[in-house]
């Protein structure tokens, strides 16, 4: 009967060392996916590579590119979306300040841009709304 008691305990011990090593494996798995998701995202977003790492090295991660103008016109488009659309999220959070600061940075980068006159005219609202504020 004792045996059994032990057999009932090794079997128990071994169903939680598997459920923890097995949860690890996963996690290890989501985390890489994601890592590999986010380098995809940024490459496809400014037109550069960027490099796999392995999650655990303790190298730095890449630089992004630099605010000076890229030759391809898709990618200064799609920086230009970026900026119009983080500056449209500030906005609707109720950070005029900072939104007003994002299309300002969007419009000193991009003057010409076939988004300046929705900008120019998001810009007059916030700044309205903030001297209505103050």
């Amino acid at each position: 009967m004792l045996w059994a008691l032990w057999l009932v305990l090794f079997a128990t011990a071994a169903a939680f060392g598997w459920l923890i090593w097995h949860n690890l494996r996963k996690f290890q798995e989501r985390r890489r996916a994601e890592a590999e998701r986010v380098a995809k995202f940024v490459a496809g977003n400014t037109g550069v590579a960027v490099q796999n790492a392995p999650a655990s090295s303790s190298a730095p991660p890449p630089a992004l590119p630099s605010t000076a103008p890229s030759t391809a016109p898709g990618v200064e488009l799609a920086l230009q979306k970026l900026l119009f659309d983080a500056a449209h999220k500030a906005a609707e959070a109720g950070e005029p300040a900072l939104a007003v600061q994002l299309y300002a940075r969007l419009l000193a980068r991009y003057p010409a841009s076939t988004l300046a006159t929705p900008v120019r005219a998001a810009v007059e609202v916030l700044r309205k709304k903030l001297l209505k504020e103050r």
